[in-house]
């Protein structure tokens, strides 16, 4: 099955970069691109591709409310931000929006074509190392207050998993912390997402931090 890409980016030379990388696997084709946000939700809507890669600072309408957007009408659709993540502050406004992950631009060529793999498939495109980069943005928001009433379908052993994910722990991570298998992990992960009805582990990354279960 081939996954069909969509490349936002206001950059020409860029969009073409990531066109010539991409074109190199088969099972990839990119069916669109677009200059700007407006014109990557109108793209989006006409080709309904499988994954949007999209820079997030682009002329009018930015990736952030264009992810938005394509989220909310295309929900099977997944966007993965562009960013140059050390300078760039809208990184986890992008995430919140419902983005499933984030590349920088100097990633290596079969880095793009795994991550567009990776989220076609329904994953998040999220690494320890960026996750504990990302939640460093609530560094600056009021905390919240431990308990959140979201969180009362989860069991208490699915609640543990979960604040473990918010600080950046894979899978064999937890296992190791928790004396379990990577394969439990998983489960608990995957059985958490599914109750409080989130994409993917960043949207479970999140909420956790929204309430008030990681740093707990």
């Amino acid at each position: 099955m081939t996954i069909s890409v969509l490349l936002a980016d206001d950059q020409h030379l860029v969009r073409a970069g990531f066109r010539s990388l991409l074109k190199r696997d088969r099972g990839i084709e990119v069916v669109g691109e677009a200059s700007t946000g407006d014109e990557a939700v109108r793209t989006a809507r006409a080709v309904r591709p499988d994954v949007v890669l999209m820079d997030i600072r682009m002329p009018g309408l930015d990736g952030i409310e264009a992810t938005r957007r394509i989220v909310a009408e295309l929900p099977e659709c997944r966007v993965v931000i562009l960013t140059t993540f050390e300078t760039d502050e809208y990184v986890f406004a992008a995430l919140a929006a419902g983005a499933s992950g984030f590349l920088t631009k100097e990633v290596e060529p079969e880095g793009l074509r795994h991550a567009v793999r990776v989220v076609a498939a329904g994953e998040a495109l999220l690494s320890p190392s960026v996750t504990r980069r990302v939640v460093t943005q609530f560094a600056n928001r009021p905390a919240a207050a431990p308990g959140g009433r979201r969180l009362e379908v989860l069991t208490a052993r699915e609640r543990e998993v979960v604040a473990l994910v918010a600080t950046g722990l894979s899978n064999e991570d937890i296992a190791r912390r928790l004396v379990i298998s990577p394969l439990t992990a998983k489960t608990h992960i995957t059985r958490a997402i599914a109750k409080l009805g989130v994409r993917d582990r960043v949207q479970l990354v999140i909420v956790a931090y929204e309430e008030g279960l990681a740093g707990q």
